[in-house]
């Protein structure tokens, strides 16, 4: 009799401030087809705290994927976006830049940090909920992640 094993979980690092934005996203990845593991980062000097291996959980493996807001306090995505590309280490994890900025000046920045996309949180909380969805459909289910 063999048993089957379970793939091990994707980890995804998910950097926002908003307790609402965080919650609504457990909330949804809990209920996923895909076992995912979320770390949550509430500031950028907190990701890249982590991304290090300087916070206490550090310990568990890297994340999978990235999901970035670009406004976070003590230090903004946008800078953590181009530390992570620079490192070795990290700059193939993907990185999806998930915020409520809609400037052109922001998208053409992180595009040009390598950023794998960018997407404008939705205000509607319906909407916000499709765009997770797909989301995770996307890069949990289709795309073919880099291991370590």
């Amino acid at each position: 009799m063999s048993f089957a094993t379970l793939p091990p979980p994707v980890n995804i690092l998910l950097v926002e401030d908003n307790l609402g934005d965080i919650r609504l996203t457990q909330e949804i990845l809990k209920d996923s087809k895909i076992l995912n593991k979320l770390i949550i980062a509430h500031d950028g000097e907190d990701a890249l705290a982590y991304l290090h291996g300087e916070r206490e959980d550090s310990s568990t493996a890297r994340p999978d994927l990235i999901m970035l807001d670009l406004n976070l306090p003590k230090k903004g995505g946008i800078e953590v976006l181009a530390q992570i590309k620079e490192d070795p280490q990290l700059k193939r994890i993907p990185v999806v830049v998930l915020t409520s900025s809609k400037a052109e000046k922001d998208i053409l920045k992180t595009y040009n940090l390598h950023a794998n996309c960018y997407i404008s949180k939705p205000v509607n909380l319906e909407q916000f909920c499709v765009v997770v969805k797909s989301i995770e459909n996307f890069w949990l289910t289709i795309v073919k992640l880099p291991s370590e």
